[in-house]
């Protein structure tokens, strides 16, 4: 069984079927590539996937839980986090400060009151900042980082709490090229600890990242496979490859 599946996942806005029976599986360390064109269903299966969304019909399972209807809240303390799309840091908060609030928000009120304080959590907080190169800017305002930064900032708080699976929505929107290598070799290292479901528009950065492709166009699957597989697909270079 794989760590997280969806299963015949459907969500209708009204008029608009955004997906049509889509299977994701997430294996355990994999890093999995979610690609397609603008408009084809990735970011509301990252939702649904997320709790963002309940879907409209179709299961997702995480850890052999059935977690389709469960608060994004509920999730995340499971091991579920995301990174989504729009950098959503606290600018006018210090990049430590950044990092502490997301693990003191994923704990239980009971924990915050016995243990976890400033104090107790500085280590992981300085890991995370380690791990991204932001030791040096712990204590400026998270607004002060270059785009960039805020990217990795986010990236590190959503890893803070050392989830099993992190989705990472076009983690590398607005990079430089140079940023965007720095960044796949900060996230190469997660494949021992942690899987990452990754929807990106740059194929260049997927190819070298992910073990696993999956397609989606108009809201289904249209390929699923490795990248070599991926790239033989008729069906995608079809409807996806030359719409990119």
């Amino acid at each position: 069984m794989a760590l997280l599946e969806a299963r015949g996942v459907v969500q209708i806005f009204g008029a608009l079927q955004a997906l049509d029976g889509v299977d994701f599986d997430v294996e355990a360390g994999q890093f999995h590539g979610l690609v397609g064109p603008n408009g084809s269903g990735k970011s509301t299966l990252m939702q649904c996937i997320a709790g963002g969304i309940i879907p409209t019909a179709g299961r997702v399972t995480f850890a052999g839980k059935d977690i389709t209807r469960r608060r994004p809240d509920e999730r995340a303390r499971a091991g579920l986090s995301i990174k989504f799309q729009i950098t959503s840091i606290l600018p006018m908060l210090s990049v430590y400060d950044n990092v502490l609030l997301a693990l003191q928000v994923r704990g239980t009120t009971l924990g915050l009151l016995r243990s976890r304080t400033r104090g107790a959590l500085h280590g992981r907080i300085m890991t995370a900042l380690e791990r991204f190169k932001l030791v040096e800017r712990a204590n400026d305002l998270a607004g002060e980082l270059s785009h960039g930064q805020q990217q990795w900032l986010e990236i590190a708080m959503a890893l803070a709490p050392e989830p099993r699976v992190l989705l990472l929505d076009e983690p590398t929107a607005g990079m430089s090229l140079e940023e965007r290598r720095v960044t796949g070799a900060l996230l190469a290292p997660l494949r021992e600890s942690c899987a990452l479901v990754i929807v990106e528009h740059d194929l260049d950065f997927i190819r070298d990242m992910c073990d696993v492709l999956t397609v989606l166009d108009q809201g289904r699957v249209v390929g699923n496979g490795t990248v070599a597989d991926i790239q033989q697909n008729p069906k995608v270079q079809e409807v996806f490859l030359s719409r990119v």
